[in-house]
């Protein structure tokens, strides 16, 4: 499966973020470089195919201390609007112009460093800061910011998965469609599969074969190898199927979603009813929201719910409502068929 994520560069980038952002600058005198290269509104689109290829040429004109000295210039960037809050640094250098910014290097700063969504455009502020030599206490001079969209793509990593073959598809266990994941491969799997037959049963299998397999002899939640297959509790739907091979459990629940929250016409009262769509294997809704928050929740309660702690599209259970800044009709998309759950909001 695919997640956002870059395992090359992302503690050295997180770790230059601590040290970039622990200091003020102390601000000198003088004429600040300004950034010529990209524009301001640029955009700049990375992928994977020419991932060894310059993603831009960042150029930017001299600084003026008032006095001859040698000077370092550090391009920065930070998501729009954080105000350099969290900068990571792209690169550093004696010159006027850093021509060694790889599409990858790129987009490893923005998934891994930034979190910033992937096959979508994003505002990224870029600014040079200039220093007489490179200790960090030193006077700088900081250009202005220059914002730029840019679109990173996605990573593909494998997780650790089971396939759960079974009556409602042809007992496959080869279907990498019904599968269930355990994004800390810590051997607790978690997944969301839809059954179109109320009396379906499964199993789960480690592989595309049936060579490891466990199902359920007592029906009582324990887990044995080779044992009995496993029937739904409680008819046709979509149900969150947890495997614990560590100490040798499962479970089912079967759930109804819904939008819930302060922006939608129920507000905290009463959830909006979303409609799951099989071929995209997506909760979807379409509906008029108005300024104020949302949650995902399941069957009209609390014990299944998903918010979004960073802002970033990604969903915990439990996480922080999700704001909705303007009124408007949305059309609004719950993905569980990932590893990391996440979802879309478009104001149509």
């Amino acid at each position: 499966m695919k997640k956002i994520l870059s395992l090359s560069l992302g503690v050295a980038l997180l770790l230059s973020a601590c040290t970039e952002k622990d200091k003020e600058p102390i601000l000198a005198a003088g004429n600040a470089p300004q950034i010529t290269s990209p524009a301001n509104g640029a955009s700049i689109v990375l992928a994977e195919s020419t991932a060894g290829e310059l993603a831009s040429i960042f150029s930017w004109t001299a600084a003026e201390f008032g006095f001859q000295a040698g000077v370092n210039y550090t391009l920065e960037l930070d998501k729009a609007g954080n105000n350099f809050g969290d900068p990571i640094t792209v690169g550093s250098i004696n010159a006027l112009e850093l021509d060694n910014v790889t599409q990858e290097k790129l987009n490893n700063i923005l998934i891994a460093g930034k979190d910033l969504p992937a096959e979508e455009f994003s505002n990224v502020e870029f600014r040079v800061v200039a220093r007489i030599g490179t200790a960090e206490d030193l006077p700088v001079l900081v250009s202005s910011t220059v914002t730029i969209q840019v679109r990173p793509y996605t990573v593909v990593i494998n997780y650790p998965f089971l396939h759960v073959p079974g009556s409602y598809q042809g007992w496959n266990p080869a279907d990498s469609t019904t599968v269930v994941y355990a994004p800390r491969s810590d051997e607790k799997y978690e997944g969301y599969l839809y059954y179109s037959d109320g009396d379906a049963k499964y199993k789960f299998t480690k592989g595309p074969t049936w060579s490891n397999n466990w199902g359920d002899n007592d029906n009582d939640g324990s887990l044995e190898p080779s044992g009995a297959d496993i029937p739904l509790p409680s008819g046709a739907g979509v149900y969150r199927i947890n495997a614990d091979l560590n100490a040798l459990t499962h479970a089912a629940v079967r759930t109804d979603w819904g939008l819930i929250g302060s922006a939608t016409p129920g507000g905290w009262d009463s959830d909006q009813t979303m409609t799951y769509d099989q071929a995209s294997r997506k909760w979807l809704i379409t509906l008029d929201l108005v300024p104020g928050d949302i949650k995902f929740r399941a069957n009209d309660a609390w014990d299944i719910n998903l918010g979004d702690n960073d802002a970033n599209r990604k969903m915990e259970y439990g996480g922080a409502n999700i704001a909705i800044a303007e009124a408007g009709n949305y059309t609004i998309e719950l993905n569980l068929s990932v590893p990391i759950y996440t979802y879309k909001i478009t104001k149509n």
